[in-house]
């Protein structure tokens, strides 16, 4: 089921999951997303804590501890294997490009 739904990550989704490889709470994937991505992606409140129910819902991730307000939460193994099937995904869309990329210049 989880898998279905999050076959292919948004960027938002891949950061936010890269942020949980860590425990952290949703304030911290804020910064640390604007932080990794020198500000090219920000993520607001809204979208991260519905990204944040919807990741718990998928068993994702969990929740280990709160202090106060801020709830932590870190990678399951199945948000682990998500993010890992993600980063190649996207590596076999560089590989792609580059492959085209060095035909094109071939036919130069």
């Amino acid at each position: 089921m989880a898998r279905e739904k999050f076959q292919t990550l948004t960027e938002q989704m891949f950061y936010t999951l890269l942020c949980f490889r860590n425990e952290c709470c949703g304030v911290d994937v804020m910064e640390k997303t604007k932080e990794i991505t020198q500000g090219r992606v920000s993520i607001g409140p809204g979208t991260l804590y519905n990204l944040i129910d919807q990741f718990l819902d998928a068993g994702l991730i969990r929740k280990v501890g709160a202090e106060g307000r801020r709830i932590n939460y870190i990678l399951t193994e199945t948000g682990e294997k998500a993010l890992s099937e993600e980063y190649e995904r996207l590596k076999k869309q560089i590989e792609d490009y580059e492959n085209v990329f060095a035909l094109s210049r071939e036919d130069d």
